[in-house]
């Protein structure tokens, strides 16, 4: 799955992403904004202190964190089958 490597932060809650893979485009988070956890960005500052993780994850203040996975996905408009191909077929046997 391809990591973060670059993070912008634009206005209103969106972000410029750049992928390992050269994938780029943005995302616009503000319909999290107040919303649980996510109570934290109503101060836009705090939303501003964003960083890339160690696995590919954006982080604030180790207290949110976004897997790449989900952002690749709003990014590319692919479906979570398209790029775990195992999710696609049948029943599987344990």
């Amino acid at each position: 799955m391809p990591l973060i490597k670059e993070v912008k932060v634009l206005d209103n809650y969106r972000l410029e992403l750049i992928f390992d893979d050269q994938i780029r485009g943005i995302v616009d988070l503000s319909d999290l904004v107040g919303t649980g956890v996510f109570a934290k960005w109503c101060n836009y500052d705090d939303f501003k202190r964003i960083r890339i993780g160690t696995s590919g994850e954006l982080i604030w203040d180790d207290e949110i964190d976004l897997c790449p996975d989900s952002l690749y996905l709003k990014v590319t408009g692919k479906k979570p089958e398209d790029l775990f191909p195992m999710l696609k077929g049948g029943r599987s046997h344990a």
